[in-house]
């Protein structure tokens, strides 16, 4: 808790210390089952905070939820989603406070605090993989592409069945347009099967791939597949309606879109479907660049 919220509770655990203290040195004559009992209470109030305030943590994160989707379609991003479970943790001299507020940040949006928790994690306890997969996230957010690209091959070189930090190398190599790693990064994380997220993704960026080399076809088999694996992906049906474009089939790419919207309405790329139908009928066409 802030200094704000605590201070009276740790005022509370002063007071008792300083009586607990002087009836060690004899000097107080306090009586050690109102100390047991004022102890006791002041434990159950700490207890008490610290649900209600987990709990409105929790609170703040569904809030995080709902303004990313008042996001305008134009910021909609095809970052792998981090959905990454709470980090468990062995304390190496206090390195796990700062890789769980690590965690916590890049949950909430706030990759230049996550980066640098999860720096000074690094520093406390250096080589951890995972505090290095959580760095790489923070900064592949940040569009640090470089950064992150050294963080994921770290942990590769400690991890090589470690898919998530395989398909983010992929990804960090497209948008680099090193398409060559990125098939390699990417296939490997499908043949592996050994994470239905990265699985996902891996289908997805290997879309973006072919598409950004105009190999339609096989981009469109890929956003396909991608779709079969996670329905939710609606990125997917974007990307999916501009390859059957781009490849002439235009009817085709019209309903890719349609499916897109009905699919979430509210998601950004939900609305990215909806304005490129209304940008389609007002006569206009896609832009090659996504």
């Amino acid at each position: 808790m802030p200094d704000g919220e605590s201070g009276p509770l740790r005022e509370r655990y002063l007071d008792i210390e300083a009586r607990l203290e002087r009836s060690a040195a004899g000097n107080g004559g306090a009586d050690r089952d109102a100390l047991k009992a004022e102890i006791i209470a002041l434990y159950k109030q700490v207890e008490q905070e610290i649900t209600q305030l987990t709990a409105l943590r929790e609170d703040i994160k569904k809030l995080v939820d709902r303004w990313k989707q008042l996001q305008p379609a134009s910021k909609a991003s095809n970052a792998p989603a981090f959905t990454g479970e709470r980090p468990v943790v062995a304390d190496h001299i206090g390195a796990s406070t700062f890789i769980e507020k690590g965690w916590s940040l890049i949950s909430l949006g706030d990759y230049e605090g996550a980066e640098r928790a999860l720096t000074k994690a690094l520093e406390l306890s250096p080589n951890d993989p995972q505090t290095e997969s959580l760095l790489g996230w923070a900064q592949m957010l940040q569009e640090k592409y470089d950064d992150a690209l050294l963080n994921f091959q770290k942990v590769l070189m400690r991890q090589p069945t470690n898919s998530l930090a395989r398909i983010n190398l992929g990804y960090i190599c497209l948008k680099k347009r090193i398409f060559g790693e990125a098939i390699e990064h990417l296939s490997k994380a499908i043949r592996l099967e050994n994470d239905r997220k990265a699985t996902l993704y891996a289908h997805f960026y290997l879309g973006l791939v072919y598409a950004e080399r105009e190999m339609y076809e096989d981009a469109q088999t890929f956003f396909r597949k991608t779709l079969a694996l996670g329905p939710n992906l609606i990125e997917a049906y974007y990307e999916l309606g501009r390859a059957l474009w781009f490849d002439g089939k235009k009817d085709d790419a019209l309903q890719a879109w349609r499916d897109g919207l009905s699919a979430n309405k509210f998601n950004p790329w939900g609305k990215r479907c909806g304005e490129m139908l209304k940008h389609i009928e007002e006569g206009g066409t896609p832009s090659r660049a996504s």
